[in-house]
This record gives structure tokens, C-alpha cells and sequence, in this order.
């Protein structure tokens, strides 16, 4: 079992220029930020909607869908990941268009990487910020509160043993998205169990036993081949 190091935060750049996207990439890595790219608008926003990452930079000029498109998708499905945009200078109406949309930040072209990596710092503090101020998590009829590590379901109290409840507090804050098992370990447990192993699947059952049994709607789901998810409807 080989324990891998946590990047800082996981970014992803939706860029279609390869020279700004370069440069981007360089600045994030150098400050030791894990960093993937897209170079058009729908694979940046199948990347978002498939992978959890703390920051996205997002351009509005994109090929095959615009970034207020992506942004106003993402946005749709709930998906609340920090946007860092990029506009082109002069582009008033694009910047309030985005930020209307649902984009934390904006940043003109052309900029200095040192005033980028000084937004993504500040974009990452407040997530940060905004994670521990929320007291309680909920799906459906379910609530994790994270105070007195209590889960409530239907009015029922369900006890969790301290990685349960790590793996629901993983799958609330990812709800609705499909998370393979990889990205569910190196989450819970910081590194990667032997390929062979089926812990992770002996833990999400006994999971499901306790947040779905006796109820008739079913909270947590088996996307055969590809991993698991938690789903509200």
C-alpha cells in the first residue's frame, strides 16, 4: 500500500489558449496545486461534473460551449466548486454576465500569474472558510450534523462508526455525482488500498445497511462498473 501526499488543492483549467493554459498550469504546480486542463467547453464541463475540485478557472471565450454555458450547467446540478473566469479586457457585460451566473471571481486578460495564484489563494481560504462554518449537511430526509457527529434519518437516529461517518460526510458534500473508488479512498483513507481488495465495497454496505434499510427511497446507489453515488431524487 503506497501512501500518496495531498496536493494543496485540485484544479482544473478550462482554457482553450495553449500558452495562457500553459503558463497557468506552471504557476499551480510550482505551488504545489494538483492540476488538470480542458480546451474546450464541453470537455471542461464533463471534467467538473465527473471529478470533485476545489477551484475552477474558466474561461468565457471557449470552442463548443461558451464558459457562461459551462459556468450556468454547473450551477444547475448544484454543483458549487469556487469560478475563477477569465475575460478579455474591455468585456463589462461578460464580467457581470458571469458573475450573475454563479462565478466567484473574475480575473481580465491579459493578468500576471502572481495576481492569478493571489486569487485562487483567496478563492481557496473562503471555501475552506465557508466548509467548516456549516454545522449540518443534509439529503432528502437525511442530516449529518458534524458538531455532535449525529445522523438523523426520517426521524431516526443512525449510528455510524467514525469512518461511516467520514465516508456519508464524503458522499453528502459529493451528492448526486458518481465517485469511483480511488477517488473515495484517497479521500477517507489517504492512500490506495491493493486493486484487489474489496474493503471499500464491504464499508459502502454496510453504509447502505444503515442509511437505506427500512426506507423506501434509496439514498445510495451502484453504478456497476464505474462506482457509487448518493442521490436526493
Amino acid at each position: 500500500m503506497k501512501r500518496t501526499k495531498e496536493p494543496l488543492a485540485t484544479i482544473l483549467i478550462i482554457e482553450d489558449e495553449k500558452k495562457i493554459s500553459a503558463l497557468i498550469r506552471k504557476g499551480l504546480e510550482e505551488e504545489k496545486y494538483a492540476v488538470d486542463e480542458a480546451a474546450d467547453g464541453e470537455k471542461g464541463e464533463h471534467h467538473a461534473l465527473q471529478k470533485q475540485y476545489d477551484l475552477i478557472i474558466l474561461d468565457i471565450m471557449l470552442p463548443k460551449k461558451d464558459g457562461i454555458q459551462v459556468l450556468a450547467a454547473l450551477r444547475k446540478v448544484e454543483n458549487g466548486t469556487p469560478v475563477l473566469m477569465l475575460t478579455a479586457k474591455g468585456t463589462v457585460e461578460d464580467r457581470v454576465k458571469g458573475l450573475d451566473t454563479g462565478a466567484d471571481d473574475y480575473l481580465v486578460k491579459p493578468f500576471a500569474i502572481t495576481e492569478l495564484l493571489a486569487r485562487v489563494r483567496s478563492l481557496l481560504r473562503r471555501k475552506k472558510g465557508a466548509e467548516r462554518s456549516a454545522t449540518t449537511l443534509t439529503i432528502a430526509d437525511l442530516t449529518l450534523d458534524l458538531v455532535a457527529r449525529k445522523v438523523i434519518r426520517g426521524g431516526k437516529v443512525i449510528d455510524l462508526t467514525s469512518k461511516e461517518f467520514s465516508l456519508l460526510e464524503y458522499f453528502i458534500r459529493n451528492k448526486n455525482k458518481t465517485l469511483n473508488r480511488s477517488t473515495i479512498t484517497e479521500h477517507i483513507w489517504n492512500y490506495n488500498f491493493d486493486t484487489g481488495t474489496n474493503i471499500i465495497d464491504v464499508y459502502i454496505n454496510h453504509l447502505r445497511t444503515k442509511i437505506d434499510g427500512g426506507f423506501p427511497d434509496k439514498l445510495l446507489h451502484t453504478i456497476r462498473g464505474v462506482g457509487y453515488v448518493l442521490k436526493d431524487h
